[in-house]
Order: structure tokens, then C-alpha cells, then sequence
């Protein structure tokens, strides 16, 4: 009995690990060794490489590629289209698999829609990553961050209030408990 649901155009290799609840959506891969939470949703076109990890409940819209060396924590959301990379310096005609960088994203964090992160890159919990943003260094926990490069705009609560200062998020008006550890 399968313990997940994957529409019958995904490909779901023999070895990829998926929890309970997820979704795979319409010409998705999810390459074997992968691992995928429980109660994900993996949106149309979205590929998962064999050693890409995904926490609980994250939600993948359409047209991304979690290449080798992501991994997602619990409740991040990922906009479409937006991109992962696991080199910095790619030749076509260098293999540079070996090189591959981990690049992590914390416990809900949002990454906007085509943003790109830049691999060997950690996204902190609850931060937040604009449309189209390119991120080239860490963000910190609950950090808004816009433009190319990606520059800190604000600070967002956990609830998704936002706000200038990281002062004000501790007294958030919109969940009236502030940033939670």
C-alpha cells in the first residue's frame, strides 16, 4: 500500500523515500535515495535529486530542481520556478560532482517566487526570500531579503507579519507571541 499519492505521469524512482500524506504532482521525478517528508506537496515539473532531503509538510510549487546537496527543514515553502544550485563555478566539460555544496533552508522559510539561491548558502528559519531575489550569502533567522544581490529588508515573524526591526517582531501585533525559537 502506498503511503503517499503521485499522479500517473511522476516518476517515483524504486529507493526514493516519501512520507505519508505527500502529493506528487503531474511530471514530477523524485529520484531514488531522495527523501521527502510526510503531508509535502510536490507541484508539477519539480525534480528531487538523490541526495536532496525535504522536512515535513514543505510545499514545492512548480518548475523547481532540488539538486543534490539541498536540503529543505520542516514547512518551507518554495515559489515557482525558483532555483537551487550545488556548484559554484560549472564547466559542461569539468566533472565537478565532487564539489557539489550543501546549501540548507531552515524550519519555515519561504523562498519567493524565481529567487535564486546560490549553493553552500543557509537560509535561517522563518526567513523570508523576495520574488526574484538572488541570494548570495546566509540569511539570517526571520530575515526579509529583496533584490540581486539579496539584501536584508526587514524582519518577519514567524506568522508572516513584517516589520523594519527585529525590535518590533518580538512584539508582533499579528501573532501577539513574536519570533518563536
Amino acid at each position: 500500500m502506498k503511503r503517499f499519492w503521485a499522479h500517473p505521469t511522476a516518476i517515483v524512482d524504486r529507493g526514493a523515500r516519501i512520507g505519508l500524506g505527500t502529493k506528487v504532482w503531474h511530471f514530477c521525478h523524485v529520484m531514488a535515495g531522495a527523501r521527502v517528508g510526510a503531508d509535502c506537496v510536490l507541484g508539477q515539473n519539480v525534480f528531487v535529486a538523490a541526495t536532496a532531503r525535504l522536512g515535513d509538510r514543505c510545499k514545492v510549487q512548480n518548475n523547481v530542481s532540488v539538486y543534490d546537496g539541498v536540503v529543505l527543514g520542516d514547512e518551507v515553502f518554495v515559489g515557482p520556478s525558483a532555483v537551487f544550485t550545488n556548484v559554484r563555478n560549472p564547466r559542461a566539460a569539468v566533472d565537478r560532482r565532487r564539489a557539489f555544496e550543501e546549501t540548507r533552508v531552515d524550519r519555515g522559510a519561504t523562498i519567493g517566487a524565481n529567487a535564486t539561491i546560490v549553493c553552500g548558502i543557509h537560509v535561517g528559519e522563518y526567513a523570508f526570500i523576495g520574488a526574484g531575489a538572488v541570494v548570495t550569502r546566509h540569511v539570517p533567522p526571520h530575515a526579509v531579503m529583496v533584490g540581486v544581490p539579496a539584501r536584508r529588508a526587514g524582519w518577519i515573524c514567524s506568522c508572516g507579519e513584517t516589520t523594519g526591526t527585529a525590535a518590533a517582531i518580538r512584539r508582533c501585533p499579528g501573532c501577539r507571541t513574536g519570533i518563536r525559537a
